[in-house]
């Protein structure tokens, strides 16, 4: 490395020799984590290789369209001059007059042709460009043509292949001519088209109304391009003008049937609404890991037994053991519930969500300085029991309903103010441009603010994340001073600059969080500012052990090799302290910061976090990305530098319970793409028998026995009469909306005997080396099978390598709150990898700022 600042960051010292943060065996997960599961909106949109994979956005002049190939090419104001001269037929000196009318009539042919030519354009919107306009027109269709290599501009041979067309053709039909004029591509197959045209930032031309573009055009609000042309957006004020329609608050509770009751020792007890409903939010948990939970059943009935002070039952029975509570009946009433909205057709199941989508639409955006934006959070959270993250002491409580008196509307002077959903006032009615918050009320479980914000994608947040990124980068700077200063400082006789030295030398080193950054609640949470001698162990030479919960509660256990300095440091500080005494009693998180910012204007100990974060993710994946290695590898690649900087920022958690059984149906899913590979070469080596001296086809596929090739047969049985089912009644369905009679039964039973017919077959197959294929194959399209299912069984073992070296780090947090994006969309343009197959949906529309970037950007 050239410089301190490039550095790598002493950021794995703390591994051990597995390459994880030791002894976390407590790191807990649940619904409320950061390192919780991902969504289905969170996931990335790609999982297979083999799935075309949309491109980079890019950024469209305002006369661009995108209807067809041929959209940069004049309207054949010069080629038209070209075609005539070469369209004129050649005639005799003598017969001028025939050669005259023979010259207006190709003439007059051309023009025709031409001028459906245009009608053609006019139709998909193409009109002329204005000559002021044609210029920048064609630099931008250079620039265009330079980023996709199959675009290409009319070359002379296709010019004089329309020259011909129309001297030979004077009344060609207007497709006709649409398609000469089409460069025309080559095309080798329907799949490596697709992989050309899914290059990342390679723009793909799709056929949309009018009115549909235009619609996109005014979502797309491209703020960071404004924002570098008027400096850096970083003025007091975030907004001028702000109207939206407040909140939604969830339905009121509705009481249960009246046969449904809870039962408190053997009896039946007949609980008001007001108890009921809180009853019904543990009966629901009954068999999650929560009920099983000794703080979060305590929480429960305590907070219970307050409401039923308030709401006793009605038929007088006193609850006061919580071992004799019954909530069976109420949680087996709420699965059948569930298993109803699962059994709802899928034409109910749409017309409820029109119904939502609906009742919802207006609450979704919001009109900022003038422009839509979307909102995030509009749904104001039901009532139930907190859940909390690791070990909250505080999980199970019993959060409250909120109503509009306790929320807090943020909205521009002079616009309407919106009427809540339910009955009530606002708490209040604020008009603060500072701030970039839509409505705020506090929580009743830890007393903390929640917010509702715009959505992850808009114009205010993604300015919030690129100046955040962009702080981060700009520590590059400053960096080497800050480090060569508290080096200095750990032997500094001053106790306070010691200690200040010394808490930095963790925050810079071991990524910890300051500290002191929360208001005070139960939860015993600290960071390196608010460590107490307890938490800190002195092990000689020179190790130290960490041990304390963090935030969210989550436990922090690293035993770490520290300089020599700082191992006698810490034996100083705790000298003479008891276990319940601060580590750094001279130093606080706002003495830090201070002390920071006299380096670089707003520079914090957060700022340390998300540059080591990020500078570490792109060490790392330069060091360690293959370059000659399929996507697969260059993914496992990406993932395992993700990996470094989870366990770097103890983004740790414990192994999903069910993360043996999703290895058990990849292993699965492994052995059937080897017995598709076994069938194939049972065909292949049947029709010509020189395949059996070819050891590729010669071996038998491993972890394949007879038991399992029957399970395996079996269960592709019922998966495929199941598909014939579901297409049947799909079809009848649709005959009968569309007002025919729906098939006879017998259709169903002679396609259910087919498929029968077909196992029963592959029944006989088994254990003879012999195969026959539905449909016969030349023996070029056999090895070729083989080939890419040789390719997939290589992919999908790189895959479950990866996901088992995962099991226990949570990628998404630091992939979504530490990591600069633009490292991301640099690599995959650099290494020709999708950015779907890493960053999902809401991640693009998080960043789209940072998908410009060139291939040659670093943080």
């Amino acid at each position: 490395m050239s410089s301190d600042e490039d550095l790598p960051l002493n950021a794995l010292v703390h591994l051990n020799g597995k390459g994880h943060v030791a002894g976390n065996g407590n790191r807990l997960t649940n619904g409320d984590a950061d390192d919780s599961p991902m969504s289905e909106d969170d996931m990335p949109l790609a999982n297979g290789i083999e799935t075309p994979i949309k491109p980079f956005p890019r950024k469209r002049a305002a006369d661009e369209d995108s209807d067809s190939e041929d959209d940069d090419i004049p309207l054949a104001s010069s080629p038209a001059k070209r075609i005539n001269s070469a369209a004129i037929p050649s005639t005799s000196q003598a017969s001028a007059t025939k050669a005259s009318k023979s010259k207006v009539k190709a003439e007059s042919d051309i023009d025709t042709a031409l001028a459906t030519v245009k009608r053609k354009r006019a139709s998909n919107g193409k009109a002329k460009a204005p000559p002021k306009k044609r210029a920048k027109k064609e630099e931008q269709s250079e620039a265009a043509e330079s980023s996709v290599s199959d675009d290409e501009p009319l070359t002379k041979k296709k010019r004089s292949k329309v020259k011909a067309k129309v001297k030979a053709e004077s009344d060609v039909e207007m497709k006709s001519e649409t398609e000469d004029i089409k460069p025309k591509r080559k095309r080798a197959s329907t799949k490596k088209v697709k992989e050309e045209e899914t290059t990342p930032g390679t723009p793909q031309p799709k056929k949309k109304g009018k009115k549909k573009e235009e619609e996109e055009a005014q979502d797309v609000y491209r703020w960071w391009e404004e924002q570098q042309a008027n400096g850096d957006g970083d003025g007091e004020e975030k907004w001028q003008t702000l109207e939206h329609n407040g909140v939604i608050f969830p339905p009121p509770y509705e009481p249960l049937p009246s046969h449904v009751k809870m039962k408190y020792k053997g009896k039946e007890v007949d609980l008001p609404s007001e108890s009921e409903e809180v009853a019904g939010f543990y009966a629901a948990m009954l068999e999650t890991d929560h009920a099983q939970d000794k703080t979060f059943n305590k929480n429960f009935f305590e907070d219970w037994l307050k409401v039923l002070t308030d709401y006793p039952p009605r038929n007088k029975i006193k609850i006061t053991e919580f071992d004799s509570c019954d909530f069976r009946p109420m949680f087996e009433y709420f699965e059948a519930e569930k298993a109803k909205k699962k059994a709802l057709s899928t034409a109910e199941k749409k017309e409820l969500k029109k119904q939502k989508d609906a009742m919802e639409e207006k609450y979704t955006t919001c009109l900022l300085d003038g422009r839509k934006e979307k909102v995030g959070n509009f749904r104001v959270e039901p009532p139930g029991l907190f859940r909390g993250r690791g070990d909250h002491p505080k999980k199970g409580a019993l959060k409250f309903r909120v109503r509009p008196e306790d929320i807090t509307l943020n909205i521009g002077e002079g616009v309407p103010t919106p009427v809540p959903n339910m009955s009530g006032s606002w708490k209040g009615v604020v008009h603060d441009k500072t701030v970039t918050w839509l409505a705020n009320w506090v929580e009743n479980v830890n007393g903390n603010y929640k917010y509702v914000f715009l959505a992850a994608g808009s114009s205010l947040k993604g300015q919030s994340d690129m100046s955040k990124f962009e702080k981060a980068r700009e520590l590059k700077s400053y960096v080497a001073r800050i480090r060569a200063d508290y080096q200095a400082d750990l032997k500094s006789k001053i106790m306070a600059d010691r200690q200040r030295a010394t808490a930095m030398y963790f925050i810079d080193r071991l990524a910890l969080r300051a500290g002191n950054e929360k208001g005070d609640d139960e939860a015993d949470t600290v960071g390196c500012c608010s460590l107490r001698c307890e938490h800190v162990t002195l092990e000689a030479p020179d190790f130290i052990i960490f041990d304390f919960l963090g935030k969210d509660s989550i436990r922090y256990y690293n035993r770490v090799s520290v300089e020599a300095q700082v191992f006698k440091n810490i034996r100083l500080f705790k000298e003479n302290k008891e276990e319940s005494d601060n580590l750094f009693d001279r130093v606080n998180t706002s003495l830090l910061n201070r002390h920071l910012a006299s380096y670089m204007k707003g520079l914090t100990a957060k700022v340390f976090r998300t540059y080591n974060a990020s500078i570490t993710f792109q060490q790392q994946l330069d060091e360690g990305t293959p370059k000659d290695a399929t996507v697969q590898e260059k993914l496992n690649a990406y993932n395992h530098a993700n990996r470094m900087v989870a366990i770097l920022c103890n983004h740790q958690r414990a192994a999903p319970k069910t993360h043996e059984q999703s290895m058990g149906k990849m292993r699965d899913r492994l052995r059937s793409f080897k017995y598709d590979r076994m069938k194939l070469r049972h065909v292949l080596l049947n029709l010509d028998s020189k395949y059996q001296k070819n050891k590729l086809y010669a071996d038998d596929e491993s972890d394949l026995d007879d038991e399992w090739i029957e399970e395996h047969e079996e269960s592709l049985k019922k998966k495929e009469i199941e598909k014939v089912e579901k297409k049947f009644a799909k079809d009848n369905e649709k005959l009968v909306e569309e007002g025919g009679k729906p098939q006879d039964d017998s259709v169903l039973k002679d396609r259910i005997a087919a498929v029968k017919a077909d196992y029963k077959k592959l029944a006989k197959e088994r254990g003879t080396r012999k195969a026959v294929l539905k449909r016969d194959r030349p023996v070029e399209k056999l090895e070729e099978g083989i080939q890419r299912l040789d390719e997939r069984i290589k992919t999908f073992k790189l895959q479950m390598d990866d996901r088992e070296a995962g099991k226990e780090v949570a990628l998404g947090t630091s992939k979504i709150n530490y990591l600069d994006p633009r490292i991301t969309a640099a690599w995959c343009k650099t290494y020709d990898v999708p950015i779907e197959k890493i960053f999902s949906k809401t991640l693009l529309t998080k960043f789209p700022w940072a998908m410009e970037v060139d291939e040659d950007w670093k943080f």
